[in-house]
């Protein structure tokens, strides 16, 4: 793999900015903290000492969350972009990210003590994931146009959608609110003694993605000249949505549906880096997606006084424009 210049001074530039800002995130919200109370909150915990606590369970949880989100829904909307060779594609709009919602609804709005449980809330999940991806995957080997596709992937939503609300209209209140807030989204219900599960799920899914390289860059040619250079598109297929699942399924299990994410972040990747080699795409859209989410969350927090907007709203009023661009740019 050949890294130009242009490649290494983006890389290293956002390698530099992440743990600034990621510094600035855990600063921003009314409580003042200091380093001291950041290294005592991991390492010497005391739970009856306040800052210790907002540390341990209200600051890094959060951080943490957004680096992993922004992270693993921009590699999955990159994936999703290669496979189906669509810009447009990604989890949220190919409806793999309605599969996941739907399953959690049904966790959550079961009553059902093994659904509700961290386990059972993942397992579902990915299992939704994972689920729709196949769907839409063998949707995309019957229809060729990049158009239709997409409206599949309306359609599965809009399908969902409707599931779920048949799911509401027979959960109590209790239930009902639950699933309402974890549909908004918020990267603040994570707690501390889950961070390693998640963060272990996470590189489970970002190592897959990195031995997929070579079979992306392929897939960059096309699925006919893949073939002929001896790629198994069947299993890459597999593969590819089911790095995606996990990615996704994670991402939506704990933090509910963040939009435009995944389809935003690795288009301006693409424009900014002007490669197709995935090695590299990979890591940028990683690093370019935590500091995405972590800068919105930054304004979600600098707000919060005015009003309280939720982490998918926030993507989406900054996250549309930047797709609407990105079409009038591929129009031109």
């Amino acid at each position: 793999m050949i890294i130009s210049r242009r490649h290494k001074v983006l890389l290293f530039l956002s390698l530099v900015f992440l743990p600034i800002v990621a510094i600035l995130h855990f600063h921003s919200g009314p409580a003042e903290l200091s380093l001291g109370d950041f290294l005592n909150g991991i390492f010497n915990y005391d739970p009856d000492i306040t800052e210790h606590n907002i540390v341990r369970e209200l600051r890094i949880p959060r951080m943490m969350m957004a680096i992993l989100a922004g992270a693993g829904l921009s590699i999955a909307g990159l994936l999703m972009q290669t496979l189906f060779k669509n810009p447009m594609a990604g989890p949220y709009v190919l409806g793999i990210n309605s599969g996941a919602s739907l399953f959690v609804a049904f966790s959550i709005m079961t009553g059902i003590p093994f659904f509700m449980s961290d386990i059972g809330i993942i397992s579902n999940a990915l299992i939704g994931a994972l689920l729709f991806g196949l769907i839409i995957s063998i949707f995309s080997s019957i229809v060729r146009s990049q158009i239709s596709l997409l409206l599949i992937g309306i359609m599965l939503g809009s399908f969902t959608g409707a599931l779920v609300s048949m799911l509401q209209a027979v959960s109590d209140a209790q239930e009902l609110k639950s699933f309402t807030l974890w549909a908004l989204g918020s990267l603040s219900r994570v707690e501390y003694d889950q961070l390693l599960t998640i963060s272990v799920v996470f590189l489970i899914g970002l190592f897959g993605a990195l031995l997929l390289i070579k079979p992306l860059n392929l897939l960059v040619l096309g699925q006919d000249q893949a073939k002929l250079m001896g790629m198994n598109f069947r299993m890459i297929r597999l593969l590819i949505i089911t790095i995606t699942a996990i990615l996704t399924g994670l991402i939506t299990a704990f933090c509910g549906p963040i939009a435009f994410v995944g389809l935003a972040v690795p288009n301006l990747v693409r424009m900014l880096m002007k490669t197709q080699h995935h090695g590299i795409l990979i890591i940028a859209s990683a690093l370019f997606g935590a500091l995405f989410v972590l800068i919105c969350d930054i304004c979600i927090r600098l707000l919060e006084n005015q009003v309280n907007i939720p982490i998918n709203v926030f993507t989406s009023v900054v996250g549309a424009p930047i797709v609407v661009l990105l079409i009038l740019r591929k129009l031109k």
